[in-house]
């Protein structure tokens, strides 16, 4: 299936300007995939996201994919980051997750020119972070009992 002919609309806002409706959305897509689809319960809600940026896809009105981005000093010390990276079962294998990923990368570099971007890959989608530049550091570990990696990029020249 793929996403050329639907219409995609993206948005990006701070956690104080969500409306309820967009934070309930958003949450939903979330723990659609993490912690149903994944079986995995954790607790999504971190105390991150009040500090966040929040990049979203929504096709036909419904909430599609979905990014989190945060500054240094909240995930990383010295790095900032993308979190809850998320495409929802629908859409993935149509180019979606790539499309927010470039939307996402494109606002990290206006936001932090000159930050080194660190994330928390589960393994198995390594690769598709790799097509972005990113690259593995350290060593494998288990979070919430599913392997990852971490993985980093620069914007730095």
């Amino acid at each position: 299936m793929s996403i050329s002919n639907q219409k995609i609309e993206y948005f990006f806002k701070r956690f104080d300007e969500l409306t309820t409706k967009e934070l309930y959305e958003i949450l939903k897509l979330r723990q659609d995939i993490f912690v149903v689809e994944q079986n995995c319960p954790y607790l999504d809600c971190d105390d991150k996201d009040y500090q966040a940026w929040h990049l979203w896809a929504t096709i036909e009105n419904h909430y599609s994919a979905y990014t989190r981005i945060l500054p240094k000093g909240i995930s990383y010390d010295d790095y900032s980051s993308i979190g809850r990276v998320a495409t929802n079962k629908v859409n993935r294998n149509t180019g979606l997750g790539y499309k927010i990923m470039e939307k996402t990368l494109t606002k990290m570099k206006s936001l932090f020119p000159n930050d080194t971007i660190k994330i928390s890959s589960q393994v198995y989608i390594m690769p598709f972070y790799a097509k972005f530049g990113f690259v593995e550091v350290g060593e494998e570990y288990l979070e919430d009992d599913i392997p990852h990696h971490a993985m980093i990029l620069s914007f730095a020249k």
